[in-house]
């Protein structure tokens, strides 16, 4: 093991980048409360401010899967889809079965120029998660319940209000509506047969109402439909626990771009258009296990330095003064002292690791474990 490889592997050197992320996630937070004014006076530049905030903040994150840890990111795709990535509004379904699905797909929206702009329809729960949640107010995130009763006037004004989004955006859906489990899958397909639905083996059943709304609310805005379908090779199942260790990994990526004009505009063949969609996606997951590689032509978009640029910035900019503080700590020979600045350190360690909880499978949500067997 070589030294680099070494220190990846070092609790404290996990302590210091969770640091780094945090306060910088902090202040980010607070400059972006600061923005608000800009609003009622200019809604575009605010926008566009907050845009690049949250990358300086994303970013940090897609720089441990870039440079940390390594990991590839292959494209299966076509030339004229690819020359497409980042020059129009889309929107984005991804199957979720990883717990670092969405830092592959925000890697892919750093190095086409829109990592800032990405938009997701998340559950509201994350709303209230600090830097998370908080970074996604102000970038006026759609946030759902995952009750349609309770969520559709929300959605809808959400999804209208970005209609004249001034940067390029790639808005996500995880049209499954939550990770897949085997618990879930079971139940999902339970489901699907009593509504006369194909069986999927790799997919939960997609919630339609989300995405033909979607499409309704931003047809006129959005472009086309990136369709992506994630798998790692070796049968691997990253973390990003694995990542902060510097494990590498290989995602490989199947997208398809489907204009928004071929989509229909009837809600339910939208939705059986999107029943379809995910049958062809268990397809490509079925040859992707038995050949090791998706359809398509192979790109392998160059990683760009920015993100790296920004978390040196950060570190830089807050580590020494944390350095000098903790030397002068000790220095002081005081217990009190000592103690306290032990317990920052403590408090630190467990918010690291309950951010990073957020994304593990095991402590999802339990939606879906018995809300597929109420009706959509």
């Amino acid at each position: 093991m070589g030294f680099i490889a070494f220190l990846k592997t070092q609790f404290i050197v996990h302590l210091l980048i969770g640091f780094v992320f945090v306060v910088s996630g902090l202040i980010i937070n607070f400059i972006q409360l600061c923005t608000l004014v800009l609003w009622p006076i200019n809604k575009q530049f605010y926008r566009r401010v907050n845009c690049r905030l949250a990358y300086s903040l994303w970013s940090q994150l897609v720089m441990l899967l870039e440079w940390w840890s390594g990991t590839e990111c292959t494209l299966f795709s076509d030339e004229a889809t690819v020359n497409t990535f980042g020059k129009e509004h889309v929107i984005i379904i991804l199957n979720h079965n990883f717990e670092i699905d969405f830092l592959c797909g925000w890697t892919m929206t750093e190095r086409f120029g829109v990592l800032g702009s990405s938009k997701v329809l998340a559950k509201k729960e994350l709303l209230y998660v600090p830097l998370i949640g908080w970074t996604w107010y102000f970038l006026e995130i759609v946030f759902c319940k995952r009750k349609w009763e309770e969520d559709r006037d929300t959605v809808i004004e959400g999804l209208k209000r970005l209609a004249d989004y001034p940067e390029y955006m790639w808005f996500l859906l995880y049209c499954e509506g939550t990770r897949f489990t085997e618990t879930k899958h079971r139940i999902s397909m339970e489901v699907a047969e009593s509504k006369g639905l194909p069986k999927l083996k790799y997919h939960l059943l997609p919630r339609t109402k989300g995405f033909t709304t979607a499409v309704q609310c931003l047809r006129g805005t959005v472009s086309a439909v990136y369709d992506v379908t994630l798998n790692f090779r070796g049968n691997k199942n990253p973390s990003l626990l694995g990542i902060l260790y510097g494990k590498k990994y290989e995602a490989d990526m199947c997208v398809r771009r489907f204009p928004l004009e071929d989509i229909p505009q009837d809600e339910k063949e939208a939705a059986n258009w999107l029943h379809k969609l995910y049958q062809e996606k268990d397809a490509l997951q079925e040859m992707y296990n038995q050949e090791g590689t998706f359809p398509g032509q192979q790109f392998k978009p160059p990683r760009r330095p920015w993100t790296l640029v920004n978390f040196l910035f950060w570190a830089t900019v807050l580590l020494s003064p944390l350095f000098t503080f903790g030397f002068g700590v000790f220095a002081s020979g005081s217990p009190l002292l000592i103690l306290a600045f032990l317990g920052f350190v403590g408090a630190a360690s467990f918010g690291v690791r309950r951010l990073i909880g957020v994304t593990e499978i095991e402590k999802g949500s339990s939606y879906g474990n018995q809300e597929f067997k109420k009706k959509e």
